[in-house]
């Protein structure tokens, strides 16, 4: 196959920044739900920069705008991605098979910095914001202990992944159909009285978000979110993923999710 690569730097915070853009082979295809797609693309330019917590931008047909996917996983020369169908734009890329080529621009933002592995973290996921959790938790193995939230039984998924990555998991949804009767952030504030927590790293609904600073900042938990938000360029041009957080001077400032973030220390965030 063909393929089309270009390269290009950008600067967030004074930092220069690389990317790719490039059409990569679908290699595998899967859709554990009707309204979910599992891909993975051979994509060894992004697969070897990717750092969990980045995500990349995929073209969608005729579509003037990338949507941004979170990367789920990067391993060797692979890419792996999962996304919903949400719209005209994911429901095209959703119907594409094993050998198409996909448009695709990477490793974007900024993701998690999981400093020493070695340490008891948590991974709380809600969600659509329990994919890029897989890659940030596989380095630390038995040690990580990840906490899913769900509406309900019907929406689970990832479960096994984890596990095959040595994870402790458990699972709360909000009817009670499978796991835990309530919030995942129940699970949270149980998993941190069982035992020591070195380090929190987030990604789901604001809310959940929200809630898992507050445990963190209670007992004093370093604690990173990857934040949800709508995203039109993904390069920090437009404006329109800007996310109020606070300066170490204490003064208040807009950052742009997709540049800047979309993971923060959870202390910086404005709510």
């Amino acid at each position: 196959m063909g393929r089309l690569i270009l390269r290009g730097e950008r600067c967030d915070n004074g930092l220069a920044m690389s990317f790719t853009v490039t059409t990569c082979p679908l290699v595998e295809a899967r859709a554990p739900r009707a309204d979910l797609a599992d891909f993975t693309v051979r994509c060894p330019e992004i697969a070897r920069a990717a750092r969990p917590g980045q995500f990349i931008m995929v073209r969608c047909g005729d579509f003037t705008l990338r949507r941004p996917i979170s990367i789920c996983d990067a391993d060797g020369d692979l890419v792996r991605f999962v996304f919903e169908v949400r719209g005209t734009g994911t429901a095209w890329l959703a119907e594409r098979t094993v050998g198409d080529a996909l448009d695709i621009l990477g490793p974007q933002g900024n993701g998690f910095t999981l400093g020493d592995t070695s340490r008891p973290a948590v991974f709380v996921g809600g969600g659509i914001g329990i994919f890029p959790l897989l890659h940030a938790c596989k380095p630390f193995g038995a040690r990580a202990a990840v906490l899913l939230g769900f509406r309900t039984a019907g929406l689970i998924s990832m479960v096994e992944d984890f596990q095959a990555a040595g994870a402790d998991v458990r699972l709360a949804t909000d009817d009670g159909t499978a796991g835990h009767h309530g919030l995942v952030t129940d699970l949270l504030r149980a998993r941190c009285d069982a035992g020591a927590v070195d380090a929190i790293f987030a990604c789901g609904p604001k809310p959940m978000l929200r809630a898992t600073a507050a445990i963190a900042e209670e007992r004093e938990i370093p604690c990173q979110l990857s934040l949800e938000q709508r995203m039109a360029c993904g390069v920090g041009a437009c404006l329109g993923c800007a996310q109020k957080i606070r300066r170490p001077d204490g003064t208040e400032t807009y950052a742009h999710v997709c540049s800047d973030g979309p993971v923060f220390e959870a202390s910086v965030v404005v709510w």
